[in-house]
């Protein structure tokens, strides 16, 4: 189940910019690529140590560093120091819970966002941290596990593939965040699915196992939501910010990723509608059910007072009794309790409560 709420009381108290992780270790261990490029070569390689990323500062080149796992903060503190990273950056790399911004510290922009995916197993939504930070020639982004949603984007860059491997790294930094943005849509189309197969089986016949399916579509939907909504914010930023690193060309890319943005967010809306509607469908159909049930129930016991009237008074034990000594008397009461029985159903079905 998602955890709309995270513990991050541990980090309370702690001087600004000290490093502390918090979040889950997702990681085995610390694994670190290098992709450097040009209009001309490329290369790309895993480092064993994070010393070897260093000589790649100063080279003319575009050069791409990805951390997967922030668990080891030796790491983070290396690369920190080498590439002139504010402490606050570092904090905010290390702490997974940050909520998605864009932070412009002049040489520097930071970025953090959300990378959504689905489990195989349970096709539950799982969240990652993505950190981005990139200068004039470099963008290095931090991961909590292996595996991401940039592979294309990799490949673009091997076989040079469109124009970016003739932009600079803030080109590279908008193909990184058009990627996250993208796969939301994939994410989505899965939740919507769910939402059409509940929606589909809810009229004829609802089920107990609808309610819990609908609570956790719900709670997924809450926890998108505020992945998703503030990144409106940082494009925006990305977008109308003054900041040298963000050329021109690259400000036209990122209209494009805001109305991708906004268009997932609506699309969020109207799931979130969805679901709070199939939740009120559901419930309302648990009450006609019921109130069929007891209008049944209702009919029988109305019809069974007067025959229970009938049938107590001639079970009184009372000596005279001028109907007791009648040949055809139990014929009669039965005429009787049969013929208050069939009129009584004939009305109910002339008033259409049948």
């Amino acid at each position: 189940m998602v955890r709309i709420t995270k513990k991050t009381s541990q980090t309370i108290g702690l001087p600004p910019g000290t490093l502390f992780h918090v979040g889950e270790r997702k990681a085995e261990s610390v694994r670190v690529t290098i992709i450097d490029y040009d209009q001309a070569n490329v290369e790309e390689k895993e480092v064993k140590s994070v010393d070897e990323c260093f000589p790649f500062k100063d080279k003319p080149s575009v050069t791409w560093i990805n951390v997967d796992g922030l668990h080891d903060l030796e790491v983070i503190e290396k690369i920190g120091t080498a590439f002139g990273l504010h402490p606050l950056i570092l904090e905010g790399i290390a702490n997974t819970e940050q909520r998605p911004k864009m932070e412009d510290y002049e040489q520097h922009i930071f970025v953090v966002l959300k990378m959504l995916y689905t489990e195989k197993e349970d096709d539950e939504v799982v969240a990652e941290q993505v950190s981005l930070v990139f200068g004039s020639n470099f963008v290095i982004s931090f991961q909590e596990r292996t595996g991401d949603v940039f592979e294309q984007i990799r490949e673009r860059i091997r076989n040079a593939k469109g124009r970016i491997r003739k932009m600079g790294s803030d080109y590279l930094a908008y193909s990184l965040i058009d990627a996250i943005v993208d796969n939301y849509f994939i994410v989505l189309e899965k939740l919507g699915d769910k939402v059409e197969i509940l929606e589909e089986g809810l009229l004829p016949t609802p089920k107990p196992e609808t309610l819990p399916a609908t609570q956790g579509l719900k709670r997924a939907l809450i926890s998108l939501r505020r992945s998703v909504w503030p990144l409106r914010e940082v494009i925006s930023g990305f977008e109308r910010g003054d900041s040298a690193l963000i050329k021109k060309p690259t400000r036209v890319y990122l209209r494009d990723v805001y109305d991708h943005t906004i268009q997932v967010i609506d699309t969020i809306e109207a799931l979130r509608d969805m679901v709070s509607s199939i939740l009120d469908i559901y419930l309302s159909s648990i009450s006609n059910r019921m109130n069929e049930v007891m209008k049944v129930l209702t009919i029988i016991a109305t019809i069974f007072i007067p025959l229970t009237f009938i049938a107590g008074i001639y079970g009184m034990n009372f000596e005279y009794m001028p109907e007791l000594k009648w040949r055809y008397s139990y014929a009669i009461i039965w005429i009787v309790i049969i013929g208050v029985g069939v009129l009584m159903l004939s009305y109910f079905r002339r008033k259409r409560w049948l």
